[in-house]
C-alpha cells in the first residue's frame, strides 16, 4: 500500500446527492477523480487498471449519510479486495493520510519464484498496522475457497511483474552492458518504482532491502 493524495475540493454533486432519498455517491466526476487520485490502482492489492471495480467506503457507512457521501471516505478498490474487506475491517491504515506514514509501517515481500506466497510484515504494533496486515494476508491468500483461487491468480500477476522488474535490475547492474542499454533499463526501473505502477510496494521493498540498490530510492514518488 502507498500514500495517495485525494484531490480537492470535494465533488459538488455529493452534497446534492446526499439530500436525495436514493442519492448516488458515484455522481458527477466522482469516478474520474477517484481513478486519477489512485492512479487507477486498487489501493489495497496494488493491481493496476483492474477489470472489476468498486467505489469503496473506507469506513463502512452502515447507512450513515455522512460516511456514505463523504469524499474522504470514498476509495478505489478492485472487487476482490472490496469484498474481502467487507465491513469487517474498520481500523486500518488510511493511505490518503500522509501523517499515517503507510510505507514505513508495512513491509511487503515476495520471492520471484513459482508458487511463492507474499509475506506481509508489520513494522510497528499499532492496532491499525496489525489490522491492515491481517487484511492484506487475506487478500493475497484468500479467505474462502473461491477467494483462494482469486488470490492465486493475483499472486501470479504479482510474480510476473516482479520477475520483469528483477530482469531490468540485472541488466542495469551488469558491468558488461553498454551505457545506452543501462539508461534504457534505468527508465524501465523508474517506471516500475513509480506509484502509478502495479504492485509498487513489493518492488520498493526490494530496493530498500538491498544495500547495493538503495540509491534507486530517489525514484520513489
Amino acid at each position: 500500500m502507498l500514500f495517495f493524495k485525494k484531490s480537492t475540493p470535494d465533488p459538488e454533486c455529493l452534497n446534492y446527492e446526499k439530500t436525495k432519498a436514493s442519492g448516488d455517491y458515484k455522481c458527477g466526476d466522482v469516478l474520474e477523480r477517484l481513478r486519477n487520485d489512485f492512479a487507477n490502482k486498487c489501493y489495497l492489492c496494488g493491481t493496476k487498471n483492474p477489470i472489476s471495480l468498486n467505489v469503496e467506503h473506507f469506513r463502512p457507512h452502515k447507512s450513515n449519510i455522512d460516511l456514505k457521501f463523504g469524499w474522504k471516505n470514498l476509495f478505489w478498490a478492485c472487487v476482490h479486495c472490496n469484498s474481502t474487506k467487507g465491513d469487517g475491517f474498520v481500523d486500518i491504515i488510511d493511505c490518503t493520510d500522509i501523517n499515517q506514514n503507510i510505507e514505513n509501517r508495512l513491509k511487503l515481500i515476495i520471492k520471484p519464484f513459482p508458487k511463492e506466497i507474499p509475506i506481509i510484515e508489520a513494522l510497528d504494533s499499532e492496532s491499525t498496522t496489525i489490522s491492515t496486515k491481517k487484511l492484506l494476508d487475506l487478500i493475497y491468500n484468500g479467505s474462502t475457497p473461491l477467494k483462494e483461487i482469486e488470490s492465486a491468480n493475483l499472486r501470479d500477476e504479482i510474480l510476473k511483474d516482479i520477475v520483469e522488474f528483477q530482469q531490468y535490475l540485472f541488466e542495469y547492474t551488469k558491468d558488461s552492458n553498454t551505457k545506452e542499454l543501462k539508461l534504457i533499463m534505468l527508465e524501465k526501473i523508474k517506471s516500475h518504482l513509480s506509484k502509478k505502477s502495479s504492485f509498487t510496494s513489493f518492488k520498493r521493498w526490494i530496493i530498500r532491502d538491498n544495500a547495493g540498490l538503495k540509491f534507486l530510492e530517489e525514484y520513489f514518488d
